[in-house]
């Protein structure tokens, strides 16, 4: 299986808002840049979207090291919420209904193919991939803003 590394950001002006997302592949020192908006949207989405553009951008199976600021994605799997989530119906332990299920799905598809190891990192910090991800984001928002 092909290492790769992918770094990913969301953004939003205003929560809900518009949103922008990025990811960042990268294979045998190649990058690839993967970014895109929507309007009247959440960070948490474009978080997960930013996930599943980056996954879904790989052509065939791989081992994945995946590095997000976003605790709501790096926890749901490192600390296993996300199948208490199934378990339940998709409901949280207070048996409300989770939210973003529809993309929580997407990425569980993707995980299926790929090998991922989510990494958590700080975001707004001194990683400069993580900086970068996030300016993209932040630039893809402000196209939809007239």
């Amino acid at each position: 299986m092909k290492q790769v590394l992918i770094y990913t950001d969301g953004a939003c002006s205003g929560n809900p808002g518009n949103g922008g997302y990025c990811a960042i592949l990268i294979y045998n020192g190649i990058e690839k840049v993967v970014s895109g908006s929507e309007l009247d949207t959440t960070n948490n989405r474009m978080e997960l979207l930013a996930v599943i553009k980056g996954l879904e951008a790989l052509k065939e199976p791989c081992s994945v090291r995946l590095f997000s600021d976003s605790q709501y994605v790096v926890d749901a799997f490192n600390k296993g919420w996300i199948g208490e989530w199934q378990s339940r119906g998709w409901k949280t332990a207070g048996k409300s209904p989770v939210k973003n299920v529809d993309l929580w799905q997407r990425l569980l598809e993707l995980l299926s193919i790929h090998l991922v190891e989510f990494v958590k990192v700080k975001g707004h910090a001194d990683n400069p991939y993580n900086n970068r991800c996030d300016k993209i984001a932040v630039d893809e928002y402000k196209k939809l803003i007239k």
